[in-house]
């Protein structure tokens, strides 16, 4: 079972305005009307990858179902949440990208940096 990066990756491509947020393949997914990016490689990868879902559904998820879902002291107090690719329920992960992506296209759009 499991879900590889790549398969992460193709699903989350799927979704509405979803696009690479880079031009390599360790690049994650953001919506591009906003630019905000909802999942990414991480700090752990290859085991794990990133997505952003508000810190409530954060901690239910890594509550319910810790074997998939973890923090590491990195993401602490922070809207993304860790997922293991060797999970048992890739249905699942597959439906907490999606939210990850609601979650995404409801923020304001990145602002762009200052150039100095």
């Amino acid at each position: 079972m499991g879900l590889s990066w790549d398969e992460a990756i193709a699903h989350a491509l799927t979704l509405p305005d979803a696009v690479r947020a880079g031009d390599l393949p360790s690049s994650g997914v953001m919506v591009a009307s906003n630019r905000r990016v909802f999942i990414f490689p991480g700090r752990e990868a290859p085991e794990s990858f990133v997505i952003t879902l508000d810190r409530d559904t954060v901690e239910m998820l890594k509550d319910t179902d810790p074997a998939t879902f973890y923090q590491t002291p990195h993401y602490m107090g922070w809207d993304g949440v860790l997922v293991r690719h060797d999970t048992d329920d890739p249905e699942r992960v597959r439906i907490m990208i999606e939210r990850a992506r609601d979650y995404a296209a409801a923020k304001k759009p990145v602002r762009p940096r200052k150039k100095k």
